[in-house]
């Protein structure tokens, strides 16, 4: 499938640079520290950090040992993105272990209004993602409580999927509403973004891009960030 960023006209507002965040859930955990270094002198600003719990996704990554250890690599902000039940938990030991945004998923956040105010008294940013099949507008009562909104554009729970094309739309309402209602919130997108699709979640609306396997596979990593800037 071909992916047009002219099918999904925005406002014509000039938007600034995208934001790039290498999921990594994607690279080589023997070389951890050498790689992290690398995509943060590639350009990378956000590091996203995929915690599955093998509940709420049926997989698992990682933990606090490895967000803590990855933390003293980097200064890029660290974006945990929490794929868990009962998310609120955990989320003051996300950021104790170095997590500068945890991201809770609405399907699995109890109150997502309590979600935001125990990460926000932590001092860290907070957010909230969306599953594909999630509407758009079921977010739109938590906008002014977050930082950060997450759309989901493949089922998470497992890298290396395409890009769910119908979730576009989804940025796109997104996007509008955030605007409409003059709101600081970064809108992330995650899942199947490579140099073809990458266009057509940029023009939908996205600040920040999710990416794993087309950040850090072969030998120039730089490269591969400049093409999913466009």
């Amino acid at each position: 499938m071909q992916f047009m960023s002219a099918e999904f006209p925005t406002d014509g507002k000039v938007k600034n640079m995208v934001k790039i965040a290498p999921s990594l859930l994607s690279c080589d955990f023997l070389k951890m520290g050498e790689e992290i270094a690398e995509i943060e002198r590639a350009g990378a600003e956000y590091l996203h950090l995929d915690v599955m719990d093998g509940v709420f996704v049926p997989n698992f990554s990682f933990g606090f040992p490895i967000i803590a250890a990855a933390k003293k690599q980097s200064k890029m902000v660290f974006d945990a993105h929490l794929m868990i039940a009962r998310p609120e938990l955990y989320a003051e030991r996300m950021i104790d272990a170095g997590a500068d945004i945890v991201c809770a998923h609405l399907e699995a956040v109890k109150d997502p209004v309590a979600f935001c105010k125990l990460v926000h008294d932590k001092g860290a940013k907070a957010g909230l993602g969306l599953r594909p099949r999630t509407p758009a507008s079921a977010l739109f009562p938590y906008l002014p409580y977050v930082d950060l909104v997450l759309e989901m554009t493949v089922e998470p729970g497992f890298g290396g999927q395409k890009l769910i094309p119908e979730t576009l739309s989804k940025i796109v309402e997104l996007r509008r509403e955030i605007d409409r209602l003059g709101l600081n919130v970064e809108l992330e997108a995650d899942g199947g973004i490579n140099a073809e699709t990458a266009a057509a979640v940029r023009e939908a609306g996205a600040d920040i891009l999710v990416a794993g396997s087309s950040v850090f596979r072969g030998t120039d990593k730089a490269a591969n960030i400049r093409a999913l800037r466009g």
